[in-house]
């Protein structure tokens, strides 16, 4: 998502932003490419028209023109301009004063209603709530089943009642069943069809007269482009809308939508997902998507990733096996295992200042290594994890038969390994007061990690 337009718009930032003096001329040429770029990437035309008669006006100000550093200055308009053009500031989830909300997920069949309810209901349980989900669909039979099927994943009580054929009567008793059990917050998922039609909105209207939702939420699908606009706009003028949820950000498409949506409805994105897993969504803060965009990076949401994979105590394990000169393989089984957590290598440098579209395209990251690497070392004994040495040729013939791999890749996961310690060991061992120590051979073969 955004692929194409970030690179552009990172190519043009990076020309104006060493520039020590912008013309009308600059200024002008700027605004037909950052017009070409968010056209191709199927943004509104009439957004378009905006946005950049906004840009050109600012970056033509004596602020720019008098500065010391314009070419900054612009960069600066642009990310701006940008930011707003997604919604601003983020736009949190309404809570009712009352202590119990309803959340009602709406959307056109394919949007990702069902998974992307479990994928709320999961960020909320982490937040501290008391979830509960139910499915009002009674026009697909396996929606309820799926539905209980992810609630169970996530560990959130579900109430469903495949039999019934009433929508309504399925909302009435999921929401005395929430309040029942002491659910703070119940999230409603309901019936899609292939169009809008007036029979899907009637009975969404019913629905919505019996729950009293806190929060009506539209499933968007990023894929579909500008269509997506047009959708949004007929549910918030028969149902009213208070945000949307867009799905499939992991996917090629051009990101139209998510930059046209909310300037074209009002309407704030509040959730992205990234992802099919059950924790791939996350909250959407235009800012930081902004500066995704123009390639300065997503620290604070790097932060938030790493925070939320990262196990605490494991971490602080492992750091005191290094200062001990412990690090075992059973250390490195649980780095690899929460890298991978915290989701697509490529995906975590894109959010590092600095780091271009084209530099991580020309790294060859291959996500699957790491988990041949765990797949291995699970393959293991405890012995043969705490003590490398054991690891004789009919071991790791043993252990590459049961990780499905071949003895070439065990051998290069020992290599691996023991590069890691020897490294560890020099970092950690000596004295050396104010003394720059080289490490014989140079750094350790990273590309045999798979990147």
């Amino acid at each position: 998502m955004f692929e194409s337009l970030s690179s552009r718009l990172q190519a043009l930032t990076a020309k104006m932003r060493g520039k020590s003096r912008v013309t009308e001329q600059d200024i002008k040429i700027m605004m037909k490419e950052i017009r070409m770029a968010l056209l191709e990437a199927d943004v509104n035309f009439k957004v378009v028209k905006e946005l950049v008669k906004e840009i050109s006006e600012e970056c033509k100000g004596a602020e720019v023109m008098e500065s010391l550093t314009p070419g900054q200055q612009v960069v600066k308009i642009v990310d701006e301009a940008l930011t707003e053009m997604l919604g601003g500031e983020q736009e949190k989830l309404k809570v009712d004063p009352s202590g119990f909300t309803v959340i009602m997920l709406y959307g056109l069949q394919g949007s990702g209603k069902t998974t992307t309810a479990a994928k709320l209901g999961l960020h909320l349980r982490k937040n501290g709530k008391k979830v509960m989900l139910t499915s009002v669909d009674v026009h697909r039979p396996a929606a309820a089943k799926q539905l209980e099927i992810l609630a169970k994943e996530i560990d959130v009580p579900v109430f469903i009642q495949p039999e019934e054929k009433d929508a309504t009567v399925i909302a009435k008793g999921a929401v005395d069943r929430a309040k029942y059990m002491l659910c703070d917050t119940l999230i409603v998922d309901t019936a899609g069809r292939m169009t809008v039609d007036d029979e899907l909105m009637t009975e969404l209207k019913e629905i919505a007269a019996v729950v009293n939702p806190t929060e009506k939420l539209l499933i968007v699908d990023a894929m579909i482009g500008q269509e997506a606009v047009n959708i949004a706009l007929a549910f918030d003028e028969e149902i009213g809308l208070d945000g949307y949820i867009m799905t499939k950000l992991d996917g090629d498409a051009r990101g139209g939508a998510a930059l046209s949506i909310k300037r074209m409805t009002g309407k704030p994105i509040k959730f992205i997902g990234v992802g099919e897993k059950v924790n791939a969504l996350e909250p959407f803060f235009p800012d930081r998507m902004a500066s995704r965009i123009l390639g300065m990076g997503d620290v604070l949401s790097l932060i938030d990733k790493v925070s939320e994979s990262i196990d605490q105590e494991s971490a602080a394990r492992a750091a005191e096996n290094l200062l001990q000169n412990r690090f075992t393989m059973e250390d490195m089984l649980e780095q690899l295992l929460q890298l991978r957590k915290m989701g697509s290598v490529k995906d975590l440098l894109r959010m590092i200042p600095g780091v271009k579209n084209s530099q991580i395209d020309a790294v060859n990251v291959d996500d699957v290594q790491f988990g041949r690497m765990v797949a291995i070392i699970q393959s293991m004994t405890p012995e043969e994890r705490a003590n490398s040495n054991l690891l004789n040729a009919k071991r790791r013939k043993r252990i590459a038969q049961g990780s499905g791999t071949t003895v070439t890749d065990v051998n290069r996961l020992v290599r691996q390994y023991e590069d890691m310690s020897k490294m560890m060991k020099r970092f950690t061992s000596g004295k050396g007061k104010g003394r720059k120590r080289r490490m014989p051979g140079g750094m350790p073969n990273f590309s045999d990690f798979g990147f």
